[in-house]
């Protein structure tokens, strides 16, 4: 097999890639001819289809196995052309319920790991005049109830993604951050289906969720996908950087009385 980086081919390195979102952004690169480097936590369950070139199991949490994957990118790649952070973890508990374990263990991986993973990979992007795309969220912008740690984890994203936009930008690289509203992933089935947005069944309270977006329904995962290769890709967004894209269906554009 020819190497991506003998014959020019960009390089993007996804965290989280067998999340809903991870799933359809590691898709989308590949069809439009991107080596794709996935990282999960967990050995995938099942076939992903060709859409990862090469997929790695590591902990992102780990300082060391960041090091260690972007020293795995530099040898065996040649170059990393975009970085997309998209990893995390939401704990759904009320204030007197979250404990430091909790706030920790949410901020080292929603806040700690995408910071590192941007200075580890800072070398390779700086070659290339590559882009990051920090995956924060919805919550960064308007939240709501038993949600403090999520909701303050992707609101630093998205400040560390204005200011690393500012630091960054005589090196050429471009960091921005897409805000995804609630979409359809596991993940957000997972909290569903324990009550995080009232009573009744998952597809009740999705329907609920639904009417509350002036489009009238959540996103699925392939629509946040468009955002981040957007975003990510310097022939489409070259003159962008330091931008928190709102990707929502416009659910905090319309006041809560209407």
């Amino acid at each position: 097999m020819t190497e991506p980086a003998e014959r020019q081919q960009r390089v993007v390195l996804i965290t989280g890639v067998l999340g809903g979102i991870g799933r359809a952004t590691a898709r989308l690169f590949h069809e439009k001819g991107w080596w794709v480097v996935g990282v999960d936590v967990a050995p995938p369950q099942e076939d992903l289809g060709g859409a990862v070139d090469r997929l790695l199991t590591l902990d992102i949490a780990c300082p060391d196995r960041v090091s260690e994957l972007m020293d795995s990118v530099a040898e065996q790649e040649g170059r990393l052309d975009a970085l997309v952070n998209n990893a995390a973890i939401q704990i759904n508990r009320a204030l007197d319920e979250m404990s430091l374990e909790d706030w920790d263990k949410t901020m080292e991986i929603n806040l700690r790991a995408p910071f590192w993973c941007i200075r580890q990979a800072h070398g390779l992007l700086r070659e290339t005049r590559g882009a990051v795309v920090n995956v924060s969220s919805v919550h960064a912008e308007a939240t709501s109830r038993r949600i403090s740690a999520y909701a303050a984890s992707k609101g630093a994203l998205s400040a560390m993604t204005r200011a690393l936009a500012v630091e960054l930008a005589e090196d050429g690289i471009r960091i921005n951050a897409v805000m995804p509203g609630a979409v359809d992933t596991p993940m957000l089935r997972e909290g569903l289906a324990r009550g995080h947005s009232g009573e009744g069944s998952t597809e009740e309270q999705l329907r609920r969720f639904s009417e509350k977006h002036c489009l009238g329904r959540i996103a699925q995962p392939a629509e946040v996908a468009q955002a981040i290769l957007f975003l990510a890709d310097h022939d489409r967004s070259s003159y962008i950087t330091g931008e928190n894209l709102l990707v929502d269906g416009g659910v905090t554009v319309a006041l809560r009385t209407e």
